[in-house]
């Protein structure tokens, strides 16, 4: 078993002091694509320039581009330059650049992936990666068994003693149950679990991990976290983009795919999670299972979903497309571009408290939240006219843009009489710290590199998420076309009617 790199100058004692990446080196599949360019290659610069990867870091990449390396580094360069969160500087961007490498081939081609164990070979020996190196599958799901399979022939999938070999997949993680079980057996049959890092990237945004420190770390929302005095919570990611141009990977997926089974239901089992005993992984993961195994979509799908597909419209000042006209995307498409879900979490906790999941392009802004709506007080003392303006209480946790966590709560007016409404204290993280936050890319990055998986899903999760999913998913199929909405708006009447049928709404953030 590969043992953790530990850095000689680090006190751990010290808690200002960062875990550094040991001696490793990143290749990426698929380099040339957006992901790579926009996210990768700067999260790893931002990396470098933060000092957290050791100074032999090497980074591969594998494309069927007729490149040397000086045109790899060109690239690299380019991309940082464009995208990354922290001030170029020359010293560093020279100190990485010398442990960039390009690989010419195909997935299917013997001799690139033995040309890529020679360059592996040859890093370990000039930079000492120490053999121990990871690779970025940021390619279709389709071509993971003839890579992982490419991995395995040339050697580069099994560690000699004292090194490690990682994998890293990018959603989607499987089309259904079924598919996500055999990529798992495709990707374990050359990798243990244990090294296979499947990234939402998600979890790695700073306010989302804020979500253990908010229930944890604070004697204040322990003793109302629970169905005694929550009404129930929405968990909202909301996008003001169309879909033009992604139509080769969204058309067939849709918005629950592609968004409900990864990234909401990780947020709902962080919020409905019981605490940890540890944030080791093992421990983290056991407390998300125990949520997702208790987790069921609520019947009938009739009233307690909804899907829609946005039309033409007007987001903001701009006159947009319906998805139908959106280039690539076939004229009686009937792929969901809104969808909405309700579920219950059967544990003493949660038990009768609804969660309300919905995602959605071309909707009203941009955001991401979870909000925490509490139930309402009796209001003995006031008269009804003093609280006919008061809401319900409602803890969000704002996950993008704005990162920060506001609190809503009854407060009087001034004046002489007693009239009571709604006030939001807010914290913000741009105004609470000096730092910003690093990008989500950068975290998971320096997580996979020094074997810290508590962040990433593993095989079981996965499953748990397609087996709360699949019935609605079964339930639309069967029923015909999603309901238009105009963009711009938030989303389809039969939306609000989901909720309106027991005396609730959704939040308009």
């Amino acid at each position: 078993m590969a043992r953790e790199w530990v850095n000689p100058l680090r006190d751990p004692r010290d808690k200002r002091l960062p875990r550094i990446a040991g001696p490793s080196g990143l290749v990426i599949f698929g380099v040339t694509g957006d992901l790579s360019r926009k996210k990768l290659m700067p999260a790893i610069y931002d990396l470098a320039n933060r000092g957290l990867l050791p100074p032999g870091f090497a980074l591969v990449g594998f494309a069927r581009r007729d490149w040397a390396d000086e045109d790899f580094m060109k690239v690299v360069h380019d991309a940082v330059k464009q995208h990354a969160r922290t001030p170029f500087r020359e010293a560093v961007w020279d100190r990485l650049a010398e442990g960039l490498r390009f690989v010419q081939g195909t997935f299917d081609d013997d001799n690139a992936f033995d040309n890529l164990a020679k360059v592996l070979e040859d890093l370990d020996r000039e930079r000492g990666t120490g053999g121990n190196h990871a690779f970025y599958l940021s390619i279709p799901p389709n071509a993971f068994p003839v890579v992982c399979k490419q991995l395995a022939r040339a050697g580069l999938s099994a560690p000699q003693p004292n090194q490690w070999r990682r994998v890293v997949i990018e959603k989607p993680f499987g089309h259904d149950l079924k598919s996500a079980r055999e990529l798992n057996e495709i990707v374990n049959d050359v990798f243990p679990e244990e090294s296979v890092f499947r990234i939402d990237h998600y979890l790695g945004k700073e306010t989302v991990q804020n979500i253990l420190a908010l229930r944890f770390a604070n004697q204040l929302w322990e003793p109302i976290w629970n169905a005694n005095y929550v009404d129930h919570v929405q968990i909202t990611m909301a996008e003001d983009i169309g879909l033009g141009g992604r139509a080769g990977y969204y058309d067939g997926i849709g918005a629950a795919r592609d968004v409900i089974q990864n990234h909401l239901l990780q947020l709902l089992a962080l919020t409905a999670m019981e605490e940890p005993i540890s944030f080791r992984p093992k421990a983290l993961r056991a407390e998300k299972i125990k949520i997702l195994e208790a987790t069921r979509p609520v019947e009938p799908f009739a009233s307690t979903t909804a899907r829609g597909q946005y039309t033409g419209g007007w987001q903001g000042a701009q006159k947009v497309p319906g998805l139908l006209e959106e280039e690539g995307f076939a004229k009686d498409s009937i792929t969901e571009t809104y969808a909405a879900i309700t579920l219950a979490v059967d544990t003493r906790r949660w038990a009768g408290v609804p969660f309300y999941l919905r995602t959605g392009k071309r909707l009203g802004r941009r955001v991401t939240e979870i909000a925490v709506v509490f139930k309402r007080a009796p209001h003995l003392p006031f008269d009804d006219t003093a609280t006919e303006e008061l809401g319900q209480n409602a803890l969000v946790v704002r996950v993008q843009p704005d990162e920060g966590v506001t609190m809503r709560f009854g407060s009087k007016v001034p004046g002489n009489a007693m009239d009571i409404r709604d006030v939001s204290m807010d914290f913000s993280y741009g105004h609470a710290f000096t730092e910003s936050s690093p990008e989500a890319y950068e975290r998971l990055l320096l997580d996979l590199l020094l074997g810290e998986p508590s962040l990433f899903p593993n095989s079981e999760e996965v499953e748990l998420s397609w087996q709360i999913l699949e019935p609605v998913l079964d339930h639309w199929e069967k029923h015909g076309r999603p309901e238009p909405y105009p963009a711009g708006t938030w989303g389809p009447e039969s939306a609000d009617e989901m909720l309106a049928r027991t005396g609730r709404h959704w939040r308009r953030p």
